[in-house]
């Protein structure tokens, strides 16, 4: 889902029902719980409010990197500062930054030109703008974040996107995961979280190898219009197959981005969502809470509202003495060879004006 789609005013019709069996009314563990409230300061401040509202901690903080240009990619201070205060203020929470591929990553990069620059990344062109990063991260005290890297790169959304190469995507990821993990005191974990459900290329065609991923999550909104919460299960690389492939791999799942979407205000997918995230082996989950997917900032969804009080209201945290239950990170990985199995091809010469 496209950060800018928080200027979006979209509405759908239809309610759906799910089939999911139900789970307890609260998960007898904890999973570490958050919502996108907003990237900077802004955010942060707001997380007082939706914990109140909840009736229950939040442990994780979310934000998402701009992707206008590298020096957003390299983590500016007005963003990562405040979350890094509001992280270290108790040892229960955690810190989860979405982190673009390519810059502009929301512009429309032209197909034919995205395939050249991800087989640059691979070789190692923008290796310093994520040991920039990396090094403001450790710096502010948070180098155990989670980077959500790349995401939704199945789609057709962003500029890091998969498909025009995905031998090359894979290579310049691992080259990334290097990058980063290579910087003197870094502990990073990085969350490889395509969309759910079929999408511009199946999001196993992208995956870049268990060395260098250390959660399967996946983005997933109440789409498409009319569908099920067992649909959404069931579906092609749908959530069934999302817990699947990572137990078969040997990694706990995440939902970096949740929420309500083209079924409008629709609680049975709230409780669909918190039963399979009770039954499962969730690292994490943050709901997105501006409109249409929210249930506090946004107030066409009353019913969805009440539904995610009821059922993730009311935990309890574990006790300081306790950190939250995150996986620890996989090995820094080699540094890839500067000779992928691939050769970048020359420039793109510019289409003639028509005159």
């Amino acid at each position: 889902m496209a950060v800018s789609a928080v200027l979006a005013a979209l509405t759908a019709s239809s309610l759906i029902t799910c089939v999911e069996p139900r789970a307890a009314a609260h998960p007898s563990k904890y999973v570490p719980l958050g919502a996108f409230l907003g990237s900077g300061p802004e955010g942060v401040a707001k997380v007082a409010g939706f914990q109140e509202w909840l009736g229950a901690p939040v442990t994780v903080g979310h934000t998402y990197l701009p992707g206008d240009g590298w020096p957003g990619v390299e983590g500016p201070e007005q963003i990562l500062r405040p979350w890094a205060r509001w992280r270290l203020a108790d040892p229960r929470r955690s810190l989860v930054v979405n982190v673009p591929m390519m810059a502009p990553n929301e512009a429309r990069l032209p197909s034919p030109a995205l395939p050249s620059l991800l087989r640059a990344g691979a070789l190692g062109l923008f290796d310093e703008h994520y040991r920039t990063l990396a090094r403001r991260l450790v710096s502010l005290g948070v180098n155990d974040t989670i980077i959500v890297l790349g995401w939704e790169m199945n789609g057709k959304t962003y500029g890091g996107r998969c498909s025009p190469d995905p031998a090359a995507w894979k290579g310049y990821w691992r080259r990334i995961v290097a990058s980063m993990r290579g910087v003197q005191g870094a502990a990073f974990r990085f969350d490889f979280a395509p969309t759910r459900g079929p999408d511009t290329i199946p999001w196993t065609s992208c995956y870049p190898g268990d060395d260098v991923v250390d959660i399967i999550g996946s983005d997933t909104y109440d789409q498409p219009q009319g569908k099920t919460f067992q649909d959404y299960v069931n579906e092609p690389y749908g959530l069934r197959m999302q817990a699947d492939f990572a137990a078969a791999h040997g990694k706990p799942i995440s939902f970096p981005e949740w929420g309500l979407f083209h079924n409008s205000d629709n609680p049975e997918f709230i409780r669909g969502m918190h039963d399979w995230i009770a039954s499962h082996d969730v690292v994490y989950q943050t709901i997105t809470d501006y409109c249409p997917h929210g249930v506090w900032g946004c107030g066409q969804n009353p019913r969805s509202s009440a539904a995610y009080r009821e059922l993730f209201g009311g935990t309890t945290a574990p006790s300081l003495t306790t950190p939250a239950p995150l996986p620890a990170p996989v090995p820094a990985p080699v540094e890839p060879p500067m000779t992928p199995p691939f050769t970048v091809p020359p420039p793109i010469a510019p289409a003639p004006t028509p005159g």
